[in-house]
């Protein structure tokens, strides 16, 4: 009998400082986030073929246009997730389609916080943390230092990823741009990163927020598609914030249909 891994349920952020453990929930549906963000000839939408649970789930589709130069989003985002001194939690339940050519030499995010920095002179929508593939690994970063001179500090091969089932992502992170900083990193059900003392954030003032989707950033910034699979879709469900990793669990499902 295979069991689904735990569901973090989910959470996003009403208000920075909101006092509440369970900030937001979203069990895979477009409504409720402040912007469904769809470039080119990417989409987002809600469907019932691939859910985690519950009726629902979120497909994320992007189609690779060799005519194109712009960059490649299909995700949702819920503003104001966290600024520089925040502790929170943030998880998300995540299947690649059944054939996911898996490219060991370009990236595809999954998931990331991002912040508006277009009035720095430096920058203008900034990345911070990131989650991604790079081949069939799971890759996450933190970024250091300030707006106008960045540092990014990555995490490789931190799990391996499998295609046509369900996986679970699961943060935890306090918020710091000095070394008071903590990020943990939890891939269905089992601690994959554990790093104190950490830089977690730049150094400022600016709100981020949290954007689950597929990015296929390798295709913007390789300049090229690696490989022969020019679309690509990701599920997703139970997407999560809040402000301690045990706000956001739930129970392990089990698949009837599985046993």
């Amino acid at each position: 009998m295979l069991g689904k891994l735990p569901s973090v349920a989910a959470l996003l952020a009403l208000s920075l400082t909101a006092q509440a453990s369970l900030i937001f929930k979203n069990s895979g549906t477009t409504s409720g986030w402040n912007k469904i963000n769809q470039e080119h000839k990417g989409t987002v939408k809600q469907v019932t073929d691939e859910v985690y649970e519950g009726k629902t789930a979120l497909k994320m589709t992007q189609i690779y246009d060799k005519s194109y130069s712009g960059r490649y989003h299909s995700e949702v985002v819920k503003n104001d997730i966290y600024k520089r001194g925040d502790t929170g939690a943030y998880g998300f339940s995540f299947r690649l389609q059944d054939d996911w050519q898996f490219s060991p030499v370009q990236s595809y995010s999954i998931a990331q916080f991002i912040g508006d920095f277009t009035d720095s002179g430096c920058d203008d929508w900034m990345p911070t943390t990131m989650v991604a593939l790079k081949g069939n690994k799971l890759y996450t970063r933190v970024k250091q230092g300030s707006v106008c001179k960045q540092n990014v500090k990555g995490f490789n091969n931190l799990a391996t990823v499998t295609a046509g089932e369900w996986h679970r992502v699961e943060i935890e992170a306090k918020w710091e741009s000095d070394e008071t900083g903590y990020f943990r990193v939890w891939y269905d059900g089992e601690k994959v990163l554990d790093e104190k003392d950490l830089i977690t954030t730049i150094d400022g003032d600016a709100a981020f927020q949290f954007r689950a989707g597929l990015y296929a950033n390798g295709w913007h910034d390789d300049k090229e598609m690696k490989g022969t699979q020019g679309t690509r879709s990701v599920w997703y469900d139970e997407i999560a914030a809040g402000t301690k990793l045990a706000d956001i669990e739930a129970e392990a499902k089990i698949d009837a249909g599985d046993c």
